[in-house]
């Protein structure tokens, strides 16, 4: 594959098919290779050459389907174009793997996960059976992510396997048929049919696992005893030794588990008394520690705030008080805590209503906190020490949400509740500084204060953003964006009419963005919303959908007389405005959303049970597994607009200091673009995570370093120089980089070109000049420019020599050029002329500038000199050089050898026996800067010699050639055209010499 497609070593190749291309309406026989960041196809028949090279990154969108014209076939589209690919053997098989490669390519574009992800793949080599284990590894990880799913379970469990078998169930007295699952820390069951039962046993839980009697009716069982004295037996299982022997090993290598929810002692702050006030509240001192002691450690703050009221006795109460005693049953028949059997019993009661004492721990069952926070101890008392004293973005935008977080509850018009909450946000920004805080969160975890305490609110929200609604909470909110466009795909499929309609008023987009972040909370009233939060956590996002959906078909009638999207955001807001939980005990709760009624009558009120119930009959064949694919196919094409998104935004930010135009920054942005990626999984001397940074500004975000810069400067810069380049464009990165990171940005990089491209003779000389100064000279060049810094120390202010303008490079130097730095001036200026058509004529004009400058130079030298009165020292003082002679008629013949180096007849032409020895340009001339100390050794060069930039440029406009030669613009758009062709141009080579190899896979 890296001969055939041009393939650097490090690419890993997954899998490769045998299919047709269909190219036009004619199909070419081939093999697709599928790689970890690519999808490419050769074909060669007939002497006919077919190859093509897709980036993961690139694609828009990927489907399968099957028409008359292209059965069984695989779309695979970009911006630009669609590709058909059919006849596979297996094209579910290969149409997985797409998925999968796809969609770690959005990871990558979206949070740089996917770079992480692909170093841990073992190292593909050339053999079959090496490739096919990198493929296995793909599937355990799909394999591992479902199951993670099913059982909501944390990012670090890993499945160790599946097996057929039987549960017995003691509450219907019958074995249940499903598959055992065991992992790293758990033992999970599901049944065949959906919803007839789930289980999860913590390893931590366990206290025996044995082998138990077989019969005739009760084959190879195995019996599994947890600490709170319940026992499962599975049997049916058909490789019961190894499986007992696996469960066995996990045990013994999983800790004993803490208690629920109690910090460490050694981690735990023991200044609970320390006021919060009010007022600015941000300031670190001011902030409300974390400890047991507090009220919010132990209880909710609905039980904080309900403790001292009257107990009801009316029939609200008396219906309370009767879910509570059916969860008590419940918990009797079915277990209790996080061995619970989860039946259709289960969910019964759950789209019931969860009791407000059950809910807060029935949430955290349900959302798998539980487990997280039984296996953390501490952990949440850590985190708010830890933020605290912070002051980042992230605790800006929460203090200025604190107050706008329920303010009509009562238990958030205090400032209990209120530090509460900020100990939940600050405390989740310090464990995940990549999301840190989204508007939103307040909202939600505010909710969850209500019913748990500080620690379990705590895990909540970490199950909510991480697992429940991935991608949700971050700068750019991909994960309700994803949804929103699942909720159209949904509505089109479901209501159709209402779809067209809708679209056209454009209110789907804007309503449901709303409606999934805060899960009804902020557009429904509080006690119809908690009761969807509850069936959320037991039954995912499916239930957001369903209820949506409901809602959109209870008003479709007026929706479809709406003639414009006020109209239609009124009736959806009336309408949910007006959803009621007649069950509910707490007091009513104002809701601050303001009644859009239409002034004759009120709304009627619409039961949440009931709505509920609705969405249920309605909608309730939805399914998670095909939410999920559907989710990819928007997750595709969202990520890819965010991406067109960023680079308009990157174009309009700086198209007013640049002279490019909007067209060509764009080609710019995708180069560079495209180049941090490739290094990104390719290899690179720094990070992904540190070259991007989704917090910055979009033109700021995506950085590139030194070897990435030298490549983009090779294909798109105008100054190249042979083997001088790579050179060259270090000195431009080391100018570009201002803050000494390491690192430059797009606009830094536009800044560079620019110079290069659009200015005048004056300007590119400047710019010219400067890569011969600090800091554009390496440490080892800087060390021999330390002079030039002394001997004008009295005159410009240290450091002023440095600064160069983020926006462009006119400022004009303030420190002159030493010999030597100007020896290696005249290098770079050879190397540059070395393939331009007027070579002869340019190298006959620098010649004649070079030699009036040395002597301009020597003048100036002597009127240093006698200007300070110099004592002389006879043993020491070294007699003055005498100026170096330079014509055009002195060029030195040169042999073949010397002709074909990089170094033209002519770059030695101006060199004389004098100040400047012929050795000093003769070694190497190539290498800018590079080997300098043994260039230096058989020459003594003259450390009072200096010129200046404005010297250096009034010698140069003498010269019409090189005039010429720096007035000229250079053609970007060219450039551009072959950098795009560049790939194609080396997999023809490759191929040229290699077609053996197109029946191979490496």
């Amino acid at each position: 594959m890296r001969k055939l497609f041009g393939m650097p070593g490090e690419e890993k190749l997954v899998n490769y098919y045998s299919c047709s291309y269909w190219k036009g309406r004619v199909p070419r026989q081939g093999w697709v290779y599928l790689s970890v960041n690519h999808l490419c196809f050769y074909s060669l028949l007939l002497g006919k050459e077919v190859t093509l090279v897709v980036q993961w990154t690139e694609v828009t969108r990927l489907e399968k389907n099957a028409t008359l014209l292209f059965p069984e076939s695989v779309r695979v589209s970009t911006r630009h174009t669609e590709h058909y690919f059919s006849m596979f053997l297996n094209v579910n098989d290969t149409f997985k793997l797409m998925e999968q490669l796809a969609t770690i390519a959005m990871r990558q574009l979206l949070d740089n996960e996917g770079f992480a992800a692909d170093h841990s793949l073992p190292k593909a080599c050339k053999t079959l059976k090496n490739v096919s284990a990198l493929k296995r590894d793909l599937d355990a990880r799909a394999k591992n992510e479902r199951y993670r799913a099913l059982f909501r379970l944390t990012q670090d469990e890993r499945l160790d396997g599946h097996t057929d078998c039987t549960l017995w169930t003691p509450f219907a007295k019958m074995h249940i048929v499903g598959q055992l699952f065991v992992s790293n820390n758990y033992i999970c069951f599901c049944s065949r049919e959906e919803d007839l039962c789930q289980l999860i046993i913590p390893l931590r839980e366990v206290s025996i696992v044995e082998k138990a009697d077989s019969s005739s009716v009760l084959p190879c069982p195995v019996s599994i005893s947890t600490k709170n004295k319940m026992t499962f037996l599975f049997a049916n299982l058909k490789d019961r030794d190894f499986l007992v022997q696996r469960i066995s090993d996990f045990l013994q290598r999983t800790p004993e588990s803490g208690h629920s929810g109690s910090p460490s002692p050694s981690t735990t702050p023991l200044s609970s008394s320390l006021p919060t006030p009010t007022g600015a509240a941000g300031e670190p001192s001011q902030r409300r520690h974390y400890s047991p002691s507090l009220p919010t450690a132990t209880q909710s703050l609905l039980r904080i705030y309900q403790k001292d009221a009257p107990e009801e006795h009316g029939p609200k109460a008396t219906k309370e008080k009767m879910k509570e005693e059916s969860w008590n049953i419940h918990f009797l028949e079915f277990g209790r805590g996080v061995c619970m059997y989860r039946t259709s019993k289960t969910r019964e009661l759950v789209l019931n209503g969860i009791p407000e004492s059950l809910r807060g721990e029935l949430w955290l069952l349900f959302s798998g906190a539980q487990n997280e926070m039984d296996t953390h101890p501490g952990y949440y008392a850590e985190r708010v020490e830890q933020a605290m004293g912070r002051c980042t973005l992230a605790t800006e935008e929460i203090e200025r949400d604190l107050h706008r977080s329920m303010p009509e509850h009562h238990a958030f018009q205090n400032e209990m509740g209120i530090a509460a909450l900020r100990r939940v946000l600050t405390a989740y920004a310090c464990r995940n500084p990549g999301i840190g805080y989204c508007q939103a969160m307040n909202i939600v975890t505010s909710v969850l204060l209500l019913y748990c305490t500080e620690e379990e609110a705590f895990w909540l929200l970490v199950a909510l953003c991480e697992r429940m609604l991935p991608d949700y909470y971050n700068t750019r909110v991909v994960g309700a964006l994803v949804d929103q466009g699942v909720f159209e795909e949904l509505t089109r499929a479901c209501l159709p009419f209402l779809y067209e309609h809708m679209q056209e008023l454009g209110v789907i987009s804007t309503i449901s963005l709303s409606w999934f972040l805060t899960l009804f909370l902020s557009v429904m009233p509080f006690d119809s919303a908690v009761l969807l939060v509850d069936c959320f956590f037991y039954e995912g996002i499916k239930v957001i959908f369903q209820v949506a959906l409901a809602v959109l078909h209870a008003n479709m009638d007026t929706l479809l007389d709406c003639n414009d999207e006020g109209e239609a955001m009124t009736i959806l807001g009336r309408y949910l405005d007006n959803v009621v939980n007649k069950q509910t005990v707490s007091p009513p709760i104002p809701h601050l959303h303001a009644l859009l009624t239409s002034g004759d009558e009120p709304p009627p009120q619409i039961d949440i049970f009931q709505l509920i119930k609705s969405s249920c009959e309605k909608f309730g064949s939805l399914r998670a597994d095909v939410i999920e694919q559907m989710r990819f196919h928007q997750r595709l094409k969202v990520i890819q607009s965010l991406e067109d998104t960023a680079k308009r935004s990157v174009v309009r930010a700086i198209m007013t200091d640049s002279a490019f135009s909007i067209e060509e920054l764009e080609e710019l942005y995708v180069h560079f673009k495209a180049k941090h990626i490739m290094s990104c999984y390719w290899g690179a001397s720094t990070t992904a995570a540190e070259r991007h940074d989704p917090s910055l500004p979009y033109l700021e975000q995506y950085r590139i370093d030194l070897g990435q810069f030298c490549q983009l400067f090779g294909a798109l810069g105008t100054w190249l120089c042979g083997t001088h380049t790579a050179t060259l464009a270090a000195r431009l990165f080391r100018l570009l980089d201002m803050n000494k990171d390491g690192l430059i940005n797009f606009k830094e990089f536009v800044t560079g070109l620019s110079g290069m491209y659009h200015g005048d003779m004056t300007e590119k000389l400047k710019l010219l000049y400067n890569l011969h100064l600090p800091p554009a000279l390496c440490p080892e060049e800087a060390e021999s420019a330390l002079e030039a810094t002394q001997l004008f120390t009295d005159d410009t202010p240290q450091g002023t020599h440095t600064h160069i303008a983020r926006s462009h490079f006119c400022l004009i130097p303030c420190v002159c050029v030493l010999q030597e730095q100007f020896i290696e001036l005249c290098k770079t200026l050879y190397n540059m002329f070395s393939e331009d058509p007027l070579e002869q004529e340019l190298y006959h004009a620098i010649a004649t500038v070079a030699s009036l400058l040395l002597r301009i130079g020597e003048v100036g030298k002597k009127f240093t000199n006698n200007g300070a009165n110099k004592p002389t020292d006879t043993t020491n003082a070294q007699a003055p050089a005498p100026a170096a002679e330079f014509s055009s008629g002195q060029s030195l013949q040169t042999s073949d050898e010397e002709v074909k180096d990089d170094t033209s007849v002519s770059s030695y032409s101006m060199v004389s026996t004098g100040s400047l020895q012929c050795e000093d340009i003769a070694d190497d001339t190539v290498l800018i800067g590079c080997a300098g100390d043994q260039q230096r050794r058989g020459s003594i060069l003259d450390g009072d010699w200096s010129i200046t930039f404005e010297q250096v440029l009034a010698s140069m406009l003498t010269e019409p050639p090189l005039v010429d030669y720096f007035e000229k613009k250079g053609d970007i758009q060219a450039r551009m055209a072959i950098c795009k062709m560049q790939r194609k141009v080396e997999r023809q080579v490759s191929l040229s010499s290699d077609h053996e190899l197109a029946q191979l896979s490496t």
